[in-house]
């Protein structure tokens, strides 16, 4: 990762939760996974000398993963869960030593969930570039020194290129069932591009064939709310008592506007006051607490360097690139496929979703209706539990 200079106009703080992220950081610069912390029930493989899209080599390469169920003795049950920007390995599970947060997924996957534990072996992997255990900026490079700076930049292909060797590992050969969310979806899809002969069934839940313009945008602003707090030091900030926790909460306070619909916004929160706090002498609106509360929670958990590599990771996807154009890469998916939208979503549109089902052969839609936007997909248990065990019910191991 070439080193990123701060605008000279510094980017706006997040109200109080800056004072309350700078109390935190205090003698951790980064929120990310550290050796010597409790591993919880993450695995660890080394997967060795990483090629790189970028033509560089990412060296002595480790994955963070967890796993549940077992493997039948056909091999033809697993399944592979993939996050998203901000996820982790811990889809489901409770919170504990490890894993400050419950799975994300909880609703999803577990024992008769529509990912049944009980009948399939799923694997879930922190992305490479993440900092929850795999390897990433704030990981120590071979030179005994954290990666920061110097960590090369990443691709969608990247890290779906690290995800087989966690597979080739495991002894699955084919996933029974690839699913991704948002850009989890990316990689998902990827995996049925690059890997057509391991993918037997496909999930692609609020998701896109490519970054528009405006995702882009977003994604822009969020680089630079980052790159632009002053204790940022040009990504090399491990080794200092404090770390740009000012820039990453606002980056997670402008992602997670587009995460929420506008609807659900005005309904919930309309221009209602903080308390007894009066916006006009300063005070703010329940909006603004509602924001500066989602900034300030993924301090504890999360590095500002990997958020700009798994961010410019987003930036750059395009499954069409180097392949003809998007129509002929999807037309290469041999995949049952499931493509989920959520109706409300404002970052994923569901134009994008009409154009993966447009384009992929073999294809299933399902649209998930809600209030509450591109989170829809994680809030709406219920429909997307029904959308994801009617597609798995066409298709079960062992037929």
């Amino acid at each position: 990762m070439t080193a990123m200079t701060s605008p000279i106009s510094p980017v706006p703080g997040v109200g109080t939760a800056t004072l309350k992220l700078v109390d935190r950081s205090a003698g951790s610069p980064t929120g990310a996974w550290r050796p010597g912390d409790d591993p919880g029930h993450r695995r660890f493989l080394e997967i060795g000398d990483l090629p790189l899209d970028s033509g560089e080599i990412l060296p002595e390469t480790h994955l963070a993963f967890e796993t549940w169920g077992q493997l039948t003795p056909a091999r033809d049950n697993a399944v592979l869960v993939l996050h998203a920007l901000t996820g982790d390995s811990h889809v489901t599970g409770d919170a504990g030593p490890g894993h400050p947060t419950a799975g994300w997924w909880d609703t999803l996957v577990g024992p008769g969930r529509a990912i049944d534990t009980d009948r399939y072996f799923v694997v879930a992997a922190n992305i490479l570039g993440g900092c929850q255990g795999s390897t990433g900026p704030s990981s120590t490079a071979p030179d005994g020194r954290p990666w920061g700076s110097r960590f090369p930049w990443l691709t969608t292909r990247d890290a779906v290129r690290a995800e087989s060797r966690l597979a080739d590992a495991l002894g699955i050969d084919a996933f029974h069932l690839v699913i991704g969310a948002s850009l989890g979806g990316h990689r998902a899809l990827e995996w049925g591009v690059m890997n057509p002969e391991r993918v037997r069934n496909l999930a692609l839940v609020a998701t896109g064939a490519s970054t528009t313009a405006d995702q882009l945008a977003w994604c822009h602003l969020q680089e630079l709310a980052i790159v632009g707090d002053p204790y940022f030091l040009d990504g090399d900030y491990y080794n200092h008592v404090v770390g740009p926790v000012r820039g990453l909460g606002l980056a997670r306070a402008i992602a997670h506007t587009t995460y929420r619909s506008a609807g659900e916004l005005d309904t919930r929160f309309g221009r209602a006051h903080q308390g007894q706090e009066d916006p006009a002498v300063g005070g703010r609106y329940q909006i603004e607490s509602y924001l500066d509360h989602h900034a300030g929670k993924l301090l504890a958990r999360f590095d500002a360097n990997t958020y700009l590599i798994v961010n410019h990771s987003m930036m750059v996807h395009d499954v069409g690139a180097g392949r003809g154009g998007i129509e002929a890469a999807l037309g290469t998916v041999t995949a049952r496929t499931l493509v989920v939208d959520v109706d409300s979503d404002r970052l994923f549109l569901p134009a994008q979703a009409e154009e993966l089902a447009h384009g992929i052969p073999d294809t299933r839609r399902a649209t998930i209706h809600s209030l509450h936007g591109h989170d829809g997909f994680l809030i709406e248990a219920d429909q997307m539990d029904a959308a994801l065990r009617g597609f798995l019910a066409e298709d079960e191991p062992g037929r």
